[in-house]
């Protein structure tokens, strides 16, 4: 596979030179790409980063059909302290690895706390080491059901979810389905797509103060400036969602090209300002291994097609008419909110879909890939939540 991988890095066509003067205005810069390959082919630790991705233990099982893979950390811990289980969900272009610098931060006993963590962290079906649907109709919902019954089978009946980005959707969908069984659920890319809750987002434009606080008011308005943005920036997403298959063939045979392809998003999706720059940033958040760990996952499985497939298996009439991302959930929620998400809503808007809304933490920095560039933040942040959850459980006589 390495020398495979190597061949197509080291053999493409030379790329064509980009414009005078751009950054990333026209993708990623192509001026930049080959130190990425060069590196990728020529520097990337091959051996050393597959012992870092084998330091947790790792299991398969079969779950409706589908063989999941998921990380399974626990904690060593003494008699007196509970362990309870928390559900980590990634979304795309992410895996697994997003959460490996968050992993020993989240299962850290601590005197402080009378509780402990283990996490299950699932590849998401058709994502990395997972199995992929063999027919239609596996979105991000029935990924949610997937993953309760993946608990189950782990003899978890209620746990607690952390999820972003799809991994978001599909938390978002299990605290929605199965209230009773979600005993708290994080996200830090949470959304309220009801009808009232956009109605309301889009009469705050006549005066937000109405729906969000003055100093954030930026993130939410004037709308016109949230719509250029999402249009810009998301072209991909209504490719995947309709033809995921033919993209994935190029993604699939070229290396070189998903390098290209993905590196833009995560650079767009980091920071908004780094549009204007021909090195996309990412040397300046992330190290070149951790992006390339990701970008092993999915080359080594073959999963980018199956991978994109959650996009057209989500944005469409069924999962609307469905009206589960619109429905109300009573599960206690906490809210994290980086500077540069890719979107903001306020807890005017999120107290529609989230009744039960503890918190929203609002962040001065970071951006879309949270567990990944800021483990330590981010790790904090979902201990606090659970410590809240606990908290708000046991004085409502809600139990665990």
């Amino acid at each position: 596979m390495i020398q495979d991988l190597r061949y197509r890095l080291t053999n493409h066509r030379p790329f064509t030179p980009p414009l005078e003067g751009v950054g990333s205005e026209y993708g990623f810069n192509t001026a930049y790409l080959d130190g990425w390959v060069d590196y990728w082919a020529n520097h990337y630790p091959f051996q050393k980063q597959e012992d870092y991705l084998n330091q947790f233990p790792q299991y398969k099982t079969n779950i409706q059909g589908l063989d999941i893979h998921f990380l399974w950390v626990r904690p060593q811990v003494p008699r007196h302290i509970e362990v309870i289980p928390l559900l980590l969900l990634h979304g795309w272009p992410g895996s697994v690895r997003e959460f490996y610098e968050s992993i020993p931060l989240l299962t850290k006993v601590s005197e402080y706390r009378d509780f402990a963590v283990e996490v299950i962290v699932p590849s998401l079906p058709g994502f990395g080491f997972s199995d992929a649907a063999v027919r239609p109709g596996l979105g991000a919902t029935e990924m949610g059901v997937v993953f309760r019954n993946l608990m189950h089978r782990l003899g978890f009946k209620k746990f607690y979810v952390q999820g972003g980005d799809w991994g978001g959707f599909a938390g978002t969908s299990m605290a929605t389905i199965y209230p009773q069984e979600v005993l708290g659920y994080h996200c830090n890319l949470p959304t309220s797509f009801s009808a009232s809750a956009l109605a309301i987002w889009v009469l705050g434009s006549i005066y937000p103060p109405l729906v969000v606080e003055p100093y954030l008011a930026e993130r939410m308005y004037p709308l016109i400036n949230i719509i250029y943005i999402l249009t810009r920036e998301t072209g991909y997403f209504h490719l995947q969602a309709t033809k995921p298959d033919s993209l994935g063939v190029a993604m699939s045979d070229s290396p070189a090209g998903m390098l290209a392809y993905v590196l833009q998003l995560v650079s767009s999706a980091t920071r908004r300002k780094f549009y204007y720059r021909a090195d996309g940033g990412l040397d300046d958040i992330y190290t070149r291994d951790e992006l390339l760990d990701n970008f092993m996952i999915y080359w080594i499985t073959n999963s980018f097609t199956t991978s994109m497939r959650i996009y057209a298996e989500t944005a469409n009439i069924r999962n609307i008419k469905m009206g589960v991302f619109a429905a109300p959930t009573p599960v206690p929620t906490w809210t994290i909110h980086a500077k540069d998400e890719i979107l903001y809503q306020s807890p005017t808007l999120l107290k529609i879909k989230f009744p039960n809304l503890l918190n929203s933490t609002v962040l001065d920095t970071g951006g879309h890939f949270l567990a990944l560039e800021l483990p330590r933040v981010f790790a904090d942040d979902v201990l606090h939540a659970l410590d809240a959850f606990r908290r708000y459980r046991k004085k409502n006589k809600l139990g665990f």
